[in-house]
């Protein structure tokens, strides 16, 4: 039998390339034996309903035949907008397609991938956006204040909640509580958000 993991580690980086898009990436490793039947599918489940649940039903995922709508509320009002889920072998990709926090001059180019990777060690488990304009930042290039406006707020949101859905996620899959460690890193080029 193996012996439980002493920590996890949530690799995180946020950034701002060419003053145009934003990229995100939160990912961490689980051992193999905990995602046994788990798939990008139901990554995507847990995460819908993990946002409904953190939000405290404020902002509320509804999956329709067009796509997912995040609805603030009980409206139509709708804060980020996805088509259908694109299915691959390891992973689920939503393509954004409008919403209030979303730039209108979008044009369909931004991705939010789950995905599930084996990798050594275990199975990576990955949350990627992608391609993303914020309206918070404006247009390009956003001015100092938007910026640091986006930086304090939606941005810290969006890595709060991944990285917390993450670490429940593994304590709800493994049925036990392991110390969790953040760590910045910089693999893609841009400025840190």
């Amino acid at each position: 039998m193996k012996t439980a993991p002493k920590h996890q580690e949530i690799v995180c980086q946020q950034a701002l390339v060419d003053n145009v898009s934003v990229f995100s990436l939160q990912s961490t490793v689980f051992p193999i034996e905990i995602t046994v039947g788990f798939s990008p599918e139901k990554l995507l489940e847990r995460y819908l309903d993990y946002v409904r649940d953190c939000s405290l039903s404020i902002i509320r995922p509804l999956v329709l035949k067009t796509g997912i709508d995040f609805r603030f509320l009980g409206t139509n009002w709708s804060l980020i907008s996805f088509l259908p889920p694109e299915v691959d072998t390891d992973s689920v990709t939503l393509q954004i397609s409008g919403g209030v926090l979303v730039h209108p001059c979008q044009n369909g180019r931004s991705k939010f991938r789950f995905r599930l990777e084996t990798v050594q060690g275990g199975v990576s488990v990955s949350l990627r956006l992608s391609e993303f304009c914020p309206r918070l930042l404006g247009n390009p290039p956003p001015s100092l204040v938007r910026f640091w406006l986006y930086r304090l707020t939606q941005a810290a949101i969006h890595r709060m909640v991944t990285t917390r859905f993450l670490t429940l996620l593994y304590r709800e899959l493994a049925g036990y509580r392991v110390a969790v460690q953040v760590v910045d890193i910089s693999s893609y080029a841009g400025q840190p958000v």
